[in-house]
């Protein structure tokens, strides 16, 4: 038993490292490509990606992959190595070919999707993302094979690897990118985002190919199968339905953000984009981390005869989750524009980029912590067998992003801001709307020590807000170096007294996971 956990820690461990490695290498992707072409370009790039990305999120990388890590693990325990591999070959034969007809159409219809996704561009800078859809439409195809390789790997137990393949991703549409951008236009103008194009496609592949040789150790070989009348076959497309209608919801949204950014112009798609981005740092070190060790214990209790432990569990993680969380929102309000001048403002991206990207992060930051709550309460609702709740709650999220995004843009003139802003509000309602529901079927989520937690919190992060401001205003002339290396200075210096300050407040305030958090590094150092 003791070794199980210790698997399950380590693979754990595994996975969280290689999603931020995966996080940071996007992080570099994007500053990279925004250095090289600037802001209005790459909206026009990110708008041909979205598309095929969209069906990436929808069907690959969390339906797919989950339903079928679900019948492989069973028919593999039950009916032995044999039978699964050849659940394996039908799966792979079906995810190819339907994934090939969804590119061709994709290709055909290429138009009318830009057309949908953007209707605010110029007939020309349309036309040029219709070209660029058309290049990355089969990236679906690679990325959906790279899914399913991954979930059989998984469901081996290898880990590193398939965690490792989105790594592969960024590397390869970076490398790719430059390199083709350059042999089409060496100054790197609007042509040379053709050779983006490509690059992403070579990056799918990439991240596909790579677990290849892990696959075939593992003892697969691959013959095409179109007996698809199969009940393994029928199990996967049944357990995707709810899963991938949940994620239609989300996508809608996207879908709505972009239709309205496009009237504020391609410069608006690149900074909600780039301030999407650094906001998803902190959700994916700190929600994402807190959900995976939250989920399969939760699952766990829900299967077992005494429940009791259920809420007081989720609560726990919950309160982690802020702990963590809402110190880096109030940060990032704070330190939107040095960190995003820091990290961005190079090349083509300029003075006026870093300011607007900076107002979105701002107003994304206001939902963080709901985000991240999200992470962690959303998927216990399958533990107890109430798998719709959650996409019920997105669809109402869908109707609710529409009207503010129409009231925000169009009536208070808000710009791109009032979509973040909006985002950010459905977020905090998503997650009040669930904590209820939840609060509802399991009665005991700790009520009182949550709101205490959050009060707690929320007092602590004044001396951090107060360490940021001193910091921001005084800390320029207390550097005499300048540039870079004065940006660098300040950011850093801004970070660490506004953390000392926040964790120096929780502990006086005597808020409990900041106890916990001493714990482990106490035990660490003692390890040491």
């Amino acid at each position: 038993m003791n070794d199980g956990k210790q698997l399950n820690t380590r693979a754990s461990g595994i996975i969280a490292a290689a999603v931020m490695l995966s996080r940071v290498l996007g992080l570099v992707r994007e500053v990279l490509f925004n250095s090289l072409f600037g802001t209005a370009a790459m909206g026009l790039f990110l708008i041909a990606f979205r598309i095929p990305n969209l069906l990436r999120d929808l069907f690959a990388e969390g339906a797919l992959s989950t339903a079928f890590i679900t019948v492989f693990s069973q028919k593999l325990e039950k009916e032995g190595s044999q039978a699964a591999w050849e659940l394996v070959s039908k799966m792979l034969t079906l995810t190819t070919i339907f994934m090939s007809a969804v590119s061709l159409l994709g290709i055909v219809f290429a138009g009318p999707l830009v057309h949908l996704l953007a209707p605010g561009f110029a007939p020309e800078d349309a036309a040029f993302t219709i070209l660029l859809t058309r290049v990355m439409y089969p990236f679906i195809l690679l990325v959906s094979l790279a899914a399913l390789v991954m979930g059989i790997l998984n469901s081996r137990q290898i880990f590193t690897v398939p965690a490792l393949a989105s790594s592969f991703f960024n590397i390869g549409s970076i490398a790719g990118g430059v390199v083709i951008g350059w042999l089409i236009d060496p100054s790197f103008g609007l042509q040379a985002l053709t050779g983006l194009a490509v690059g992403t496609l070579f990056g799918g592949f990439l991240q596909f190919a790579m677990q290849l040789p892990s696959l075939h150790r593992a003892g697969f070989r691959f013959l095409p199968d179109f007996h698809w009348n199969d009940t393994g076959i029928q199990k996967i497309l049944v357990l995707m339905v709810p899963s991938v209608i949940a994620a239609s919801a989300v996508q809608v949204n996207v879908l709505v953000n972009s239709r309205f950014a496009s009237y504020a112009g391609a410069e608006a798609v690149t900074w909600l984009n780039s301030a999407f981005r650094l906001m998803q740092l902190p959700i994916g070190v700190f929600g994402v981390a807190v959900a995976t060790i939250t989920l399969p214990v939760v699952s766990r209790i829900a299967a077992d005869t005494d429940t009791s432990r259920f809420g007081p569990t989720l609560g726990r993680a919950m309160r982690l989750a802020i702990f963590l969380t809402l110190p880096s929102a109030v940060g990032l309000w704070f330190l939107a524009e040095p960190i995003i001048g820091l990290i961005y403002q190079h090349g083509h991206f300029v003075k006026n980029d870093t300011l607007q990207t900076a107002f979105a992060l701002q107003f994304y930051a206001v939902g963080l912590v709901a985000y991240s709550c999200i992470k962690v309460l959303s998927p216990a609702f399958y533990a107890i067998n109430r798998k719709w709740t959650p996409m019920l709650v997105s669809f109402g999220s869908v109707a609710l992003n529409l009207l503010l995004n129409y009231i925000f843009m169009l009536h208070l003139g808000l710009g791109h801001k009032g979509l973040a802003l909006s985002t950010s509000i459905c977020a905090i309602l998503n997650f009040t709307t669930l904590y209820f529901l939840m609060l509802s079927a399991t009665k005991n989520l700790e009520s009182k020590k949550f709101l205490s937690t959050l009060v707690r919190c929320t007092i602590a992060t004044i001396p951090l807000a107060v360490a940021c401001h001193a910091v921001l205003t005084f800390g320029p002339a207390m550097f005499a170096s300048g540039g870079l290396l004065k940006q660098i200075a300040v950011v850093a210096a801004a970070i660490f007294l506004a953390s000392a300050a926040y964790f120096l407040s929780c502990l006086i305030l005597r808020v409990e996971e900041t106890n916990s958090a001493m714990g482990i590094i106490r035990r660490k150092i003692l390890k040491k």
